[in-house]
């Protein structure tokens, strides 16, 4: 049983529908990772099942139970939980009184309140600021304060809306860090918001796609990484290569598929005629180099190999962006040493390998 579930959950602001019959269940214990671009619906569904906000429309389910509109046990299902914002809130007090704060409102003992803060407090390292004035701090010890005042109140469910947006890099790795133990140590049902797509692979057991204000896929970070069930997801999560064609054989599900008149071969039962999508990750291309110029093709366990011209060279970092033209446009991933290694640049001629079973076949118009 989901231990938080929303049915055909519709909301809006005036005219603008925000969320559109969304349905989705989470787990005790479970830590999901809700991924899309800014104004997809994520703040607004966070808020909704944090209780902040009734939902225009839908119904949403706390350990198995309605969850009224107003009244009393809404209050008291909202105090099994915990909103962590994505701009820090801080107030006009210390460290220690603003970690405290909530305990207090609560009715806590004294002597309870000094163990439990300063616990958490050693938890996410902030153990010798607890004087300090809570305005002077960063904006990554900020959050680790809200952090510290949610997770002081030993909450059921934490919720956190971008907990890392706009922190330097130090800082959002301790962030994810704490965010990371927290479920691992303390068993706490976490639902996180972010545009960062690798911090939503890294920090969760399963991953929701929210796309104009539809929940259009879940499942674990390889179902959505590597298997989107739409173009449109497909493009968010970075499948860079989403070529257009047709299949025009099928033997035993190895399908091939007619791209501007060239054949890529993939796993696939879509049928000859389907208009499919093939999908191919700029990671999973790799790229080899003819000896002396001489030969036409490589030697590669790949079942796909084209021979190809480098069209641009992009480092990102350690690694290097490599847009070739093989009759159509694919784009590769290698590391920055590699593209050293290999000399590539604007002109230079390769092969570019890949895998049928790097290939991801997507019929045409699904999920549109």
């Amino acid at each position: 049983m989901s231990l938080i579930e929303v049915v055909d959950l519709s909301h809006s602001y005036g005219e603008r529908e925000i969320l559109k019959g969304l349905n989705l269940g989470i787990d005790k214990g479970e830590a999901f990772a809700l991924i899309g671009p800014t104004g997809a619906g994520k703040t607004t569904l966070l808020r909704i099942m944090d209780l902040l906000e009734v939902p225009g429309a839908g119904e949403i389910y706390f350990d198995g139970k309605h969850v009224p509109r107003s009244g009393k046990q809404r209050l008291e299902i909202r105090r099994r939980m915990s909103f962590i914002h994505q701009k820090p809130q801080v107030f006009n007090l210390s460290v220690y009184d603003n970690v405290a704060c909530g305990l207090r409102w609560r009715g806590e003992k004294r002597n309870r309140i000094a163990n439990k803060v300063d616990h958490i407090l050693e938890m996410v390292g902030l153990e010798g600021y607890r004087n300090r004035d809570a305005r002077t701090l960063s904006g990554g010890e900020a959050q680790r304060v809200a952090l510290a005042r949610a997770l002081v109140l030993e909450p059921e469910v934490l919720l956190l809306d971008e907990p890392t947006a706009n922190l330097d890099p130090i800082s959002t790795a301790k962030i994810e860090q704490l965010i990371s133990n927290v479920a691992r140590q303390q068993n706490t049902t976490m639902i996180m918001a972010t545009h960062d797509m690798s911090q939503g692979q890294q920090l969760s057991d399963r991953i929701g796609v929210l796309l104009d204000g539809r929940l259009v896929q879940t499942g674990n970070a390889t179902d959505i990484f590597r298997s989107p069930t739409n173009e449109a997801v497909a493009h968010f999560v970075g499948m860079e290569n989403i070529l257009e064609g047709v299949v025009v054989e099928n033997n035993e599900g190895i399908a091939l598929v007619n791209i501007d008149g060239y054949i890529i071969q993939a796993v696939s039962g879509y049928p000859v005629g389907k208009e499919v999508y093939a999908c191919i990750r700029p990671e999973d291309i790799t790229l080899l180099i003819p000896d002396g110029g001489q030969q036409t093709t490589v030697k590669s366990s790949a079942r796909n190999s084209f021979q190809s011209e480098v069209t641009r060279v992009t480092t990102l970092g350690p690694l290097s962006r490599v847009e070739i033209d093989c009759g159509f446009r694919l784009i590769a991933l290698v590391t920055r040493i590699s593209a050293e290694e290999l000399n590539l640049q604007a002109g230079k001629e390769v092969y570019a390998t890949f895998k049928a079973t790097g290939v991801h076949i997507i019929e045409k118009g699904s999920g549109q």
